[in-house]
């Protein structure tokens, strides 16, 4: 059972305390500072005051203390009625070691002042000076010269200077290995530093990998990988794996993957997965398609990603497998981004503090990173539709149409929008124009931002078909759904071009400019419309700018050039165009074009040279065949020129002028018989031509063959005839002579020379090309001894 507790009585606090308070009387210490008394015992007490020492007079009164049932007793009593020792004993002096820690020792009360921090004793000894020349500070201070080598290294191949992080490599690989053997010297092996001997060797490694040095860094990482003293370091096949697949030794590279895939382990899940990414790949190159297929489908089980996730598609699309391809285009569109929502970056309220932090993370550097992300998502989901599609079902469109309906279920609902136009893309390439313009029509009632691009590329269709009203309309159509779409107003600037308003198309190609200055296109057209303005100087400002962001492009080369030789500048036309070949070097019309500036300047032998150059990329330009046969007979070989002629023959077998050239060229060279043979044969084919009947009368007079009056006749009945045709000219009676004169002509009755390749005032005549129209079949050609008596 519980006892009652009984409680102590009240007692009065004086009662209680009251031996106490007689014993030590209180003091009022606020007005120390003005009691003259106090302030005198001060002054005179100070250093002569006796120890003080814990000694209690025995008359001290026993404090009383309250027992739990209410009776007052001595404290001594309390304690089992024995005395304290050490707190009230009489006679016993204990020290004041309590204040020894902070300086107050019995030596510094005896005539010294209080110096708690020790200043009496003067300043602290300097420092010992450090030994330079010391074994230790030596090694200290290579060491550090090692770890400041490594760091420049690895800071010149982030700058991309892959010479001189090399040359640092190797300078920390050598002042290391005088480390290591300075410290053997000093101290035993168990002190070398082992962490640095591995980033020297580790860098120089990868230094050899970035110079393409792959047999040094070979060698360097199993250094790294055989010393059994480093941990952990054969994961570094993993590189080694990387240098046998740039080198194609896929089977060394399967090799290490899996070495080092089975020193890692599973606790290190992202590291395993990318290494099975690499042994994927690597057999997706040697073609073992089946074990490619079982690492990519490990891969997606275990952590799926985009890349394996389109090595898969690749995989089973080299196999041929049809569901499995669609199985795995399912997958691949259900990895997850892990990015935020664009509805992240839109303000729900007017608050400025939280749109003032809305802007400025919905542009910094995550959520660019989100962008690249989603971008290569898509790039990755486009190209595998465009792969399977043709092969998944009966037909590329149904395939196609499965592909939109997988992705319109899924988180890119956008993307769907364009694979349709895609599609249309598709349909365009394979040539199936009406399709195309189909799959783009329906566009038409979407939203402005795809309906803009359905627009342009149904303009783009009907520019390319020449109809040009049509591709104006979904011109303006597509810069009614979207004004700043660079391509729609380049679009629109072509039909106006096509329609010789120079002008205003230039003012489309500005604005479109000024919406995306990166459009070449614009860029490019609004060269040719300064050209066709004859506006040069801006045409060629134009080009240059262009050139600028197309270094290679080799029609932006060639209008340079061209615009250079319409300003009469032929030295820099020439320039550009020796940049064109370098480009192309096959491209017969450079090469002709070069000839051309190199005759028009004087010089045959570099016109020759890139004339020949340009017959041998393209042996059916009319204007190359001539001016090499007239070159030939200008050098008096006339042998040579034969070549030439009857290949334009062959080119132009309704033109008798090549025909009548190669029997000229056996005349000059002297083979009479092989010229009169070839007359003969033109004359069988164009029997009512003059000039050929002209040759023949005097070559047969001159041979003395019995045939000179058989041609003579049909010269004067032909020549009779060309001057009736004349007078009905003259007269205006041309019905019937006109007709009759333009079947002559189609048959080659006069020797004019007609260019197949566009009028004569296009283009500049050449010396040599001057000299076959002017005076090849002039009567002084044939030589005195021919001519009839």
């Amino acid at each position: 059972m519980m006892q009652n507790v009984h409680l102590a009585p009240e007692t009065d606090e004086d009662d209680l305390y009251s031996g106490y308070n007689d014993y030590n009387p209180t003091y009022d210490t606020e007005e120390l500072e003005n009691d003259t008394a106090f302030q005198q015992a001060v002054r005179t007490s100070h250093g002569r005051r006796p120890p003080i020492t814990a000694k209690i007079p025995s008359t001290a009164v026993t404090r009383p203390v309250a027992t739990g049932y209410g009776s007052k007793t001595s404290l001594a009593s309390s304690m089992g009625g024995r005395p304290v020792t050490g707190l009230i004993q009489d006679g016993v002096t204990r020290p004041m070691t309590a204040v020894r820690a902070a300086g107050f020792t019995k030596a510094a009360l005896r005539g010294s002042a209080f110096d708690p921090l020790g200043q009496s004793r003067g300043p602290a000894p300097p420092l010992e000076a450090k030994n330079e020349d010391s074994p230790e500070e030596k090694i200290r201070q290579l060491e550090k010269k090692v770890n400041e080598l490594v760091e420049e290294s690895c800071i010149a191949n982030s700058c991309g200077d892959l010479k001189l992080a090399l040359e640092k490599a190797k300078d920390a690989g050598r002042k290391e290995r005088v480390l290591v053997r300075q410290r053997e010297q000093v101290t035993s092996p168990e002190n070398i530093n082992l962490d640095l001997t591995y980033s020297v060797l580790f860098n120089l490694a990868s230094q050899y990998s970035a110079n393409e040095m792959y047999a040094e860094a070979l060698n360097t990482y199993q250094v790294i990988v055989k010393n059994k003293m480093f941990t952990n370091a054969g994961r570094l096949k993993v590189n080694m794996g990387n240098i046998y697949l740039k080198q194609r030794n896929y089977s060394k590279a399967i090799k290490f993957y899996r070495m080092a895939l089975d020193q890692i382990p599973s606790v290190h899940k992202e590291m395993r997965i990318k290494i099975m990414q690499n042994i994927g790949v690597t057999f997706i190159k040697t073609g073992q398609y089946s074990d490619a297929i079982n690492s990519f489908e490990h891969i997606m089980s275990m952590a799926p990603n985009l890349k394996a996730g389109f090595n898969l598609i690749l995989s089973y699309f080299a196999v041929g497998d049809r569901e499995k391809m669609k199985k795995a285009f399912q997958k691949l569109i259900a990895v997850p981004l892990e990015i935020d929502e664009d509805d992240k970056y839109i303000s729900p309220s007017d608050d400025p503090h939280t749109n003032l932090v809305i802007e400025a993370i919905k542009n910094d550097h995550l959520r660019q990173m989100e962008r690249e992300r989603k971008a290569m998502a898509e790039k990755y989901i486009m190209t595998a539709a465009k792969l399977i599609a043709p092969v998944i079902e009966t037909s590329f469109a149904v395939g196609y149409d499965w592909c939109v309906e997988v992705v319109k279920a899924s988180q890119y609902i956008e993307l769907a929008n364009d694979l349709e136009i895609n599609k249309a893309i598709t349909f365009l390439r394979q040539k199936d124009f009406n399709q195309a313009v189909e799959t783009l029509k329906m566009f038409e009632k979407k939203d402005s931002r795809v309906k803009s691009a359905a627009a342009t590329n149904l303009s783009f269709l009907y520019y390319l078909e020449n109809e040009f009203v049509q591709a104006s309309s979904y011109a303006d159509l597509a810069v009614s759904s979207d004004r700043y779409n660079p391509s729609a107003l380049t679009n629109k600037g072509n039909t106006v071009f096509a329609n010789g308003d120079y002008e205003k198309a230039a003012e489309f190609y500005k604005e479109a400019l000024r919406n995306d200055s990166s459009c070449t296109e614009a860029l490019y057209n609004i060269g040719l419309t300064y050209k066709k303005l004859n506006r040069l100087e801006e045409a060629l400002d134009c080009f240059l700018k262009l050139h600028a962001i197309l270094r290679n492009s080799a029609e932006v080369l060639y209008q340079i050039a061209h615009v250079y030789e319409l300003m009469e500048d032929p030295n820099q036309a020439i320039e550009w165009l020796m940049q064109l070949i370098s480009v192309v070097p096959t491209d017969s019309r450079a090469l002709s074009k070069l000839g051309e500036l190199y005759d028009s300047e004087g010089d045959k032998s570099q016109a020759f040279q890139y004339y020949y150059e340009s017959y041998r990329y393209f042996p059916s330009n009319i204007e190359v065949i001539e001016w090499l046969g007239a070159y030939y007979i200008d050098t008096q070989f006339c042998e040579k020129a034969i070549q030439y002629f009857e290949r334009a023959a062959l080119i132009q077998p309704t033109q008798v002028k090549w025909q009548l050239m190669v029997a000229s060229c056996f005349r000059r060279s002297g083979n009479y018989q092989k010229a009169l043979d070839t007359y003969k044969d033109i004359h069988r084919k164009f029997p009512e031509n003059v000039e050929c009947l002209r040759f023949l009368v005097r070559l047969c007079t001159d041979i003395g063959l019995k045939e000179v009056q058989e041609y003579a006749t049909k010269l004067k009945r032909l020549e009779k005839k060309k001057e009736i045709r004349e007078q009905r000219i003259k007269s205006g009676r041309d019905g019937i002579g006109g007709s009759r004169s333009k079947r002559e002509s189609s048959a080659g009755s006069d020797a004019s020379y007609v260019d197949p390749l566009g009028p004569q005032a296009e283009r500049p005549k050449t010396a040599a090309k001057k000299r076959i129209e002017e005076d090849d079949f002039a009567d002084e050609e044939l030589g005195d001894d021919l001519l009839p008596e």
